[in-house]
């Protein structure tokens, strides 16, 4: 050991070159260490607003689902319920450019929309699918209020007086109170009516003969299968 105080009683000046060398390298390891720290803290906030942007982007998604579902239960209202369609023809008219306008923007929007909300991942496809719906809102909008301004007022004075002796009929067809041979030959007559004027969806067409096949029924036996 003797040697080693010797060196330092020659070189004790020393002390301070290796003493500042030794600081600047605890500086060093310790700018690093929040340098590390920093990128670490950073990296989790990114972590957080990307989970966040995620959840609000889901949330975003199963709302414009939600948006997409109520304006077709609206178009599905016209669709299966020809007494509507009577009194607003214009709203399954393809001769008319807003119906098509509509029918289209459904079209599209139907076609984009996802299985889940999870399955749109891109800011493109979001944007995408929510200028869908919103034109499909607008078109729908634009139609219905078209369609409920003008009703019937394209057809002749005789075809609108056929299609309010069809309303008349349909009742008839939908009353449980008339007979089945009355309720059968209203519907029948009905749509002979109607011939021509307006085309009846397929849809309408099968809830109007359940309906109606359902009253029949009822009426056949009003007291239930007996005991």
């Amino acid at each position: 050991m003797e040697p080693f105080f010797d060196f330092l009683g020659n070189y004790w000046w020393l002390v301070f070159p290796l003493g500042g060398m030794a600081g600047g390298w605890a500086r060093q390891w310790s700018k690093a260490s929040e340098r590390r720290h920093r990128r670490k803290v950073e990296l989790l906030k990114l972590k957080n607003q990307n989970a966040a942007a995620d959840q609000a982007n889901k949330a975003e998604v199963a709302a414009l689902i939600a948006a997409h579902d109520s304006v077709n239960h609206k178009w599905l209202d016209y669709e299966l319920d020809v007494g509507k369609l009577i009194d607003f023809p214009l709203m399954t008219d393809v001769r008319e450019p807003l119906t098509v306008a509509f029918l289209r923007a459904k079209k599209e929007a139907d076609a984009l929309r996802p299985a889940a909300p999870e399955d749109i991942t891109t800011a493109a496809r979001l944007a995408e699918y929510r200028a869908a719906v919103h034109g499909f809102e607008l078109a729908f909008d634009v139609a219905e209020r078209e369609g409920k301004r003008i009703k019937d007022s394209n057809f002749t004075g005789p075809e609108r007086q056929r299609l309010a002796t069809a309303r008349k009929l349909l009742r008839i067809a939908g009353d449980s109170a008339a007979t089945p041979a009355e309720r059968q030959t209203a519907y029948r007559r009905a749509r002979k009516e109607l011939d021509g004027l307006i085309v009846l969806p397929e849809a309408a067409v099968a809830a109007l003969e359940e309906k109606i096949a359902g009253r029949l029924e009822a009426r056949k036996d009003p007291a239930g299968p007996s005991a």
